[in-house]
């Protein structure tokens, strides 16, 4: 890795960083998390973009690389065949990741579940319809539950833009320029990178209501690395950044899942279960030790080709020895 390029990752960095701590200085000059839910809903979005204007500032106006789109993987959309499979992947996988670690962690004893009847389900929705003043509701549970999975994979196109404003900078620009230090490395690093950004949040006790600071920032870095693993191989593997953001939104998506299956009078310990807590974990930690024996984080060879070619062509046109020379001789 060149100087160049770790002179870049820090800018990068402290870009997205000061950005995400600005957008959040709202709530911490406020009331926290116990400001307006739907305050805390646009500063989370807003802050969910930084990465992306972090990435935008880097090719546009610092590296000033020429191809801007192709180096963050919005572009080009080909070969399409490669480019749907790894879509349905990221759609499909992360919704799998987060129902799994509701049982596993159920059979663990850490997360109070409702399986069957789904009472903590019932007991939020008739909080909200009483709120709302709207009366009891109307509609089968059991329907409703079914509609909401069916749903899961509509909301990662729901969620893809504010997804992208992420998935731009940690998997778009970040993790390709780590890559020279090693795939396994790079991972890591963009993981804990991905999951210190949070701070401004996390710290607030978003994520981790129960968990002292320190510990609920440990625990969104541990997340971030393994979650962030599988964003990451989609984004390798298929040579675009559409796949990986997809992923971020379906994962977001299938969050809300956690009180579906929740049980009524229960309380959750986010740093125990579901995909922030350490139950969470088990199942992507073993995806993602099948993915590294199995080569799988390997680009293909044609992807390797097209991201040299593409390096090689971003680069300014190194001037001739002759040349140089020449020039040399006459400013002296």
């Amino acid at each position: 890795m060149s100087g160049r390029d770790i002179r870049s990752i820090v800018i990068f960095v402290s870009i997205a960083c000061v950005l995400a701590w600005n957008i959040a200085l709202p709530l911490w000059f406020g009331d926290g998390i116990d400001s307006p839910t739907g305050m805390i809903a646009i500063i989370a979005v807003a802050t969910m973009a930084s990465p992306a204007v972090a990435a935008l500032i880097m090719v546009f106006f610092v590296d000033r690389d020429r191809q801007k789109a192709r180096l963050l993987g919005l572009w080009p959309l080909k070969p399409a065949r490669r480019l749907v499979k790894y879509s349905l992947v990221g759609i499909f996988v992360p919704i799998a990741l987060v129902l799994v670690s509701l049982p596993v962690g159920a059979l663990l004893g850490v997360y109070p579940a409702d399986f069957v009847n789904f009472s903590g389900f019932e007991q939020d929705l008739a909080e909200r319809a009483q709120a709302a003043g709207t009366g009891e509701l109307t509609i089968d549970l059991g329907v409703l539950v079914a509609i909401q999975l069916l749903m899961l994979p509509v909301a990662a196109f729901l969620n893809l833009v504010p997804a992208l404003g992420e998935e731009l900078g940690w998997r778009g620009w970040l993790l390709p320029k780590l890559m020279p230090l090693g795939t396994v490395p790079a991972i890591v690093i963009s993981g804990v990178i991905w999951g210190l950004w949070h701070a401004p949040m996390v710290l607030l006790g978003y994520n981790y209501p129960d968990a002292p600071g320190w510990l609920g920032l440990t625990m969104m870095v541990g997340m971030c690395i393994l979650v962030g693993a599988v964003f990451g191989w989609l984004r390798l593997r298929s040579d675009s950044v559409w796949p990986a953001a997809l992923a971020h939104a379906a994962f977001n998506g299938a969050a809300g899942t956690i009180l579906i299956f929740s049980m009524a009078g229960e309380h959750i310990d986010t740093t125990q279960a579901t995909p922030l807590g350490w139950s969470g974990w088990i199942v992507p930690l073993a995806l993602v030790i099948v993915l590294v024996a199995t080569g799988q984080f390997r680009r293909p060879a044609t992807v390797q080709t097209e991201t040299a070619q593409t390096a090689a062509e971003a680069k300014p046109p190194a001037l001739d020895p002759a040349v140089s020379t020449h020039a040399a001789r006459r400013s002296s």
